[in-house]
């Protein structure tokens, strides 16, 4: 069958899948919409939605994971603050490759990063009842919107598309200065646009947080992954970029999905700064008996949560974080296959008439890693989306991730195949036909 399709079988998907409004589509709802019609159609669709990752997992972690459970950590209930050694080298991995210095305490796991954002949106939430309020800093991951929404935590947000540099602090002082601001979330580098913040913009950010005292949830599923620069040397600058540098009021989100290749396992670190985990909040001291805001965390909101990450996955990732650390895994260039991926799909895309539309970072052009966005001519992100999908492409909206732009968020992590470059191609040279550009 001949790209494009029939929009009978978009709609059927549609209907089965009883979404209204195809930009506002979950990830795995789009998904879910594309294998419905590679099964109405028999053709083969190129899932360019969901981030998983397309290397194989880290094979230390494998061999870290099989010993623990060889020794019997699956009877036992794990701790709730951590296995040791994942927390002495959780910090020493931020050392390593952030430049901070933690405590070990304060590096808490979590059933992945999801864990960890829906557990300290809730936390941040309580600590003071005037404040309570999540601002995120757009375009963001998508579920996080969907966490607070779950949550019932007021939110706000902006999108830094027109704000980047010495705009940022005053469009972030305007959200803090309303007095209801809690917490302050990104990601970076960012999913979906790949902008990577600057020393200079992290700076205003922290300096701003410490002013208003909100937290900085700061998501660094993609650390190093900002591959125009020499990151993912241990111990050596440059380094990750991050606010931990210039406030106090920082809880960092580091998993192992994507820089570790190891979604499957849902694991992930939630490190939160010294000065944070010991801060007594009354609040907390009044709802849960626990008034330091570290305690307060493990021990209710997260215990309550999971009752604690596995054992044989904390194993798993304090293996890796080690193995990085020391210079023996090189998670880095490993993952330096995403940028290859990204720039020959970008090549394809805009030979076929489409743009880049968050395309510039500051003064660069925007880097190649895992994401990137792409518009086409004045077609909105439904109508992008809806037509993709008829040509047997799937992607999400922009609109989904909190994004004001146009377009469509592009996921190379699955172009695992030299023949998949050669259909995207094909089948983008049959939109543009259907589509032609005035």
């Amino acid at each position: 069958m001949k790209a494009p399709y029939d929009r009978s079988y978009l709609h059927a998907a549609l209907e089965q899948t009883d979404i209204a409004d195809i930009a506002r589509a979950t990830i795995r709802q789009s998904g879910d919409i594309a294998r419905i019609m590679e099964r109405a159609t028999g053709e083969e669709f190129l899932h360019l939605e969901m981030g998983v990752p397309g290397l194989p997992p880290e094979e230390v972690g494998i061999e870290a994971e099989r010993r623990a459970l060889a020794e019997g950590v699956a009877s036992q209930y794990p701790n709730m603050y951590g296995l040791p050694e994942l927390k002495e080298q959780a910090a020493r991995f931020i050392r390593a490759y952030l430049d901070v210095e933690i405590d070990p305490r304060g590096c808490i796991p979590t059933v992945g990063s999801m864990q960890g954002s829906f557990t300290t949106f809730l936390l941040c939430s309580q600590l003071d009842p005037v404040k309570r309020k999540i601002l995120f800093i757009d375009p963001g991951f998508p579920v996080q919107r969907s966490q607070v929404r779950i949550l019932g935590i007021p939110n706000d947000s902006f999108d830094i598309y027109d704000y980047r540099g010495e705009k940022l602090g005053p469009k972030l002082e305007s959200y803090l200065a309303q007095g209801d601001v809690a917490a302050i979330v990104y990601s970076n580098p960012n999913n979906p646009s790949w902008v990577c913040l600057t020393e200079e913009e992290l700076r205003t950010i922290g300096e701003l947080a410490t002013r208003y005292d909100a937290i900085v949830i700061e998501d660094l599923a993609y650390l190093c992954m900002d591959f125009r620069k020499p990151l993912g040397r241990p111990f050596e600058a440059p380094y990750q970029a991050t606010v931990a540098r210039y406030t106090k009021n920082w809880i960092l989100m580091i998993s192992g999905s994507k820089i570790f290749s190891y979604a499957g396992q849902r694991i992930a670190v939630a490190a939160i700064s010294d000065a944070l985990f010991h801060r007594e909040y009354a609040a907390l001291r009044e709802r849960y008996g626990i008034g330091h805001l570290g305690d307060a965390y493990v021990l209710t909101i997260l215990y309550a949560a999971s009752s604690g990450t596995s054992h044989s996955a904390q194993h798993a990732l304090a293996a890796m974080f080690r193995a990085a650390a020391d210079g023996r895994l090189d998670f880095v260039g490993e993952t330096a296959e995403y940028a290859r991926r990204a720039r020959l799909t970008k090549e394809t895309f805009l030979r076929h008439g489409f743009r880049i539309v968050y395309d510039k970072d500051r003064d660069e052009q925007i880097g190649d890693g895992f994401f990137y966005t792409i518009g086409y001519g004045a077609m909105t992100s439904s109508e992008l989306l809806s037509e993709l999908l008829l040509c047997g492409v799937c992607a999400i909206s922009l609109s989904s991730t909190g994004s004001r732009q146009h377009g469509i968020r592009v996921c190379v992590s699955q172009m695992n195949r030299p023949e998949q470059f050669e259909l995207l191609d094909r089948r983008l040279e049959a939109f543009a036909e259907n589509h032609p550009l005035k």
